[in-house]
């Protein structure tokens, strides 16, 4: 089974490999109940994906692997193995992780097939979702250090929706920083934003800091400008779906006026993910898909009608920051700054 080694023992993994099937802790139930859902292949893992039961770009992309490793296992001919790869492929349109992940698999299962037949495709798609696996878990801890050592000093973090161990195998991308960061200084204090669709940040991110003892609040996101306004948050960091080529980041929505609130205080604002969330092919942050869902997402909640019935409703899932807002994105493979241009294209080679 693979598992974060040296995580944190106070925190949870999201998902769980044993060799055939994918374990996922479904992450709508949270944080009422931890139910974890069996998977068998590309349908049932698209669906999850599809409805946040498994959510975070990193995790997305580990997940959609297996679901793919698990549907060549099951039928390893060529047809049936692309059918899968488009299922995965258009389960959510925004991180780029999931298409990553989902073509190296694919990648795998085709150049094993072309080599020793069909018979040969399960174990290499296997052994590649277990690969990308691999590379998340030491692509969090890299994350985390590098970005501790960059916030040195500051201790009220402000964070947005969720990026701990929920999100990513490890101990996650801007929430493993903050994790860091508190294990060299107790004194750490994070303002967490609640956060929609499904207000992941009041259900997660909340969970996961109660049971790494951080201390923290939690606030609505409209809070969060005239907080960082007054002196109260000394840097801002959040995780992403997709670095454009320009630096340009799409994150969950709400992201955006954090980023202009901490440029007008003049505080930091740092975005942490790992390279496969770069996407050189992606000229800036116009040419990123962004998520629409549903309006029943808005409209009610817990089943609770909260709005008029029939009313239109807008409801994207993430927003654009541009990189001129953006101080650093950390990677587990350095801190690119501006000219993003160059910086991510030398991380990324």
């Amino acid at each position: 089974m693979l598992d974060a080694p040296g995580s944190s023992t106070r925190s949870v993994a999201a998902l769980r490999w044993d060799g055939e099937r994918l374990h996922l802790l479904d992450q709508t139930l949270l944080p009422a109940e931890e139910r974890w859902l069996s998977l068998t292949g590309a349908h049932d893992t698209a669906e999850a994906i599809a409805r946040l039961a498994v959510r975070g770009a990193p995790n997305i992309g580990v997940a959609a692997a297996y679901g793919l490793a698990m549907a060549v296992s099951a039928d390893p001919s060529p047809a049936a193995v692309r059918e899968a790869a488009g299922i995965l492929s258009s389960s959510r349109p925004t991180a780029v992780n999931l298409a990553y992940a989902v073509e190296r698999v694919h990648a795998a299962a085709s150049g094993a097939t072309g080599e020793l037949g069909e018979r040969a495709a399960p174990a290499a798609a296997r052994a590649e979702a277990e690969r990308v696996h691999s590379e998340e878990i030491l692509a969090a801890g890299e994350i985390a250090r590098l970005g501790a050592e960059l916030l040195r000093g500051r201790r009220r973090i402000l964070t947005h929706c969720n990026t701990g161990a929920l999100a990513t195998p490890g101990a996650g991308s801007a929430l493993g920083v903050i994790t860091a960061l508190a294990d060299a200084n107790p004194n750490v204090t994070v303002l967490a934003c609640e956060t929609r669709p499904l207000l992941q940040g009041a259900r997660l991110t909340a969970w996961e800091l109660q049971r790494l003892g951080i201390g923290f609040e939690l606030l609505v996101d409209g809070a969060a400008a005239g907080l960082i306004r007054t002196g109260q948050v000394d840097a801002v960091i959040v995780g992403c779906d997709r670095v454009a080529a320009n630096g340009d980041v799409a994150n969950k929505v709400g992201t955006y006026a954090h980023a202009l609130a901490a440029a007008a205080a003049q505080i930091p604002f740092i975005v942490a993910g790992p390279t496969s969330t770069v996407d050189l092919g992606t000229p800036d942050g116009a040419a990123i898909p962004v998520e629409e869902r549903g309006g029943d997402e808005v409209v009610a909640f817990g089943g609770t009608a909260i709005a008029p019935d029939g009313i239109a409703v807008r409801n994207p899932a993430f927003d654009v920051t541009p990189a001129a807002l953006i101080d650093a994105i950390v990677t587990e493979r350095g801190v690119a700054r501006a000219p993003y241009e160059e910086s991510l294209a030398a991380l990324a080679a």
